[in-house]
């Protein structure tokens, strides 16, 4: 019976023709009118906003979509949330606040701007007092309210905005932070100033990061809002994959022996699974010419297509689960091919090996299974070789990935406050 029913649920997965394969999911009337615009304008321009109800006091909100770009340069539309506080504008502006929240998927419906009510505290999926089927929300986003930041929070390109989602490609998602920056500090209702800060979690932190060591994207000219003041990153568990690859192999074999390592150290269960094929649909929609058939098996790269655009993560997961069971690695090559280019498509859509414009400081959990606490511990060696200011604070007890963001607040709230106010920052590099 067992076996019958999940030759069913394969069936039942498979029995799915190319139109419905590339089709995306329905859509509210603001993202579904969002996604049939072209992405033309300057960077971090708001091209359709709503006002939408808040819980947060003081505030208000508005749902937003701006134009951004990817890692190559091709223009997108990014959609998000923007809070303001109810009140005086302050001479100077307001500082801004950038979220870059962490994995939700990579469907359309994805963006967590598409929830009710996207601006209340940070609602985890995994924690047993979050109550939703997807992590949304914006962590402390009442403190910082109070504290009179505008809050601003993407929901990264492909996620509402049409396009499809570069999931895992920090380049791309990054440049998405930067240009919520813009699209905050251009709109005459926020009250903006350029004091700007950036915190993210997770596929956020990466985001966050990579966010920083882009000098030349944040000095642009030309865009809706030139010339912001970037004081801090504020980086939770963060991933960083092109520190992982200090020496990248430059011959097919030695990659190929690379690339099927770490897919091995991806697929252990079906959790991480998803994420990884995920991850591979993400960077082949920013590097088109890379193909998903050098990693995945026919059957694989419909089964991926279908499930990346119409699912988010976690019923990604469920559905690979039910269809698959133990059997989920036979959507997987074998062997590799194209190696190569994929490992520099990895490292190109990732966080650049340039000096942070600002201090960084990154918060984790000896317990982080998601993201190897390894590649921010490299992040900081290399950034501070290069007479960066990266500090990185090991959270108290045996904290998750998780459990990272409030265990953290307490510490990164005072250190956003003091970095607002201008206040010295000792170097956070290891003395050695």
């Amino acid at each position: 019976m067992k076996k019958f029913l999940s030759t069913l649920a394969l069936a039942s997965l498979m029995s799915l023709n190319y139109s419905v394969v590339y089709a995306d999911p329905p859509m509210p009337p603001f993202y579904a009118s969002v996604m049939k615009m072209a992405p033309e304008g300057k960077l971090g321009q708001v091209i359709k906003k709503e006002k939408i109800e808040t819980t947060l006091k003081g505030a208000r909100a508005w749902r937003i979509a701006y134009i951004s770009s990817d890692v190559v340069g091709r223009k997108t539309i990014s959609t998000g949330t923007i809070i303001v506080p109810i009140g005086t504008t302050p001479k100077e502006g307001r500082p801004i606040l950038a979220w870059a929240h962490g994995t939700t998927g990579s469907a359309q419906n994805c963006g967590p701007s598409q929830i009710i009510d996207p601006t209340r505290s940070l609602n985890q999926h995994f924690l047993t007092d979050g109550d939703s089927w997807t992590d949304f929300g914006i962590p402390n986003g009442q403190q910082f309210i109070d504290q009179g930041y505008v809050v601003v929070a993407t929901d990264y390109q492909g996620l509402g905005g049409g396009g499809k989602h570069q999931y895992a490609v920090a380049q791309t998602n990054g440049r998405d932070v930067i240009n919520s920056a813009r699209a905050a500090s251009s709109m005459k209702e926020a009250g903006a100033g350029k004091k700007t800060i950036v915190y993210g979690w997770s596929q956020g932190g990466g985001a966050a990061i990579a966010a920083a060591s882009v000098p030349d994207y944040l000095d642009l000219q030309g865009t809706a809002a030139d010339n912001l003041q970037y004081l801090g990153f504020v980086a939770l568990a963060p991933e960083d994959l092109a520190v992982m690859l200090p020496n990248v192999p430059t011959d097919e074999a030695a990659a190929k022996k690379l690339m099927n390592g770490f897919t091995q150290a991806n697929v252990p269960n079906v959790f991480l699974f998803a994420h990884y094929v995920m991850g591979l649909w993400g960077t082949q929609a920013a590097f088109p010419s890379l193909q998903l058939t050098d990693m995945l098996t026919d059957e694989g790269v419909t089964v991926v297509d279908k499930l990346s655009r119409n699912k988010c993560v976690h019923v990604m997961a469920d559905t690979l689960n039910y269809a698959y069971g133990d059997n989920y690695k036979s959507l997987l090559k074998p062997e590799t091919s194209n190696s190569l280019a994929w490992i520099k498509a990895f490292v190109d859509g990732s966080v650049k090996p340039v000096k942070p414009v600002a201090p960084v400081v990154i918060y984790w959990g000896t317990k982080d299974t998601a993201v190897p606490p390894i590649m921010h511990e490299l992040y900081q060696k290399q950034m501070c070789a290069m007479g960066a200011h990266v500090a990185r604070n090991q959270l108290p007890g045996q904290q998750t990935h998780f459990t990272t963001p409030a265990v953290s607040a307490p510490m990164y709230l005072e250190w956003v406050k003091d970095r607002i106010a201008g206040k010295p920052l000792a170097n956070g590099c290891p003395k050695s």
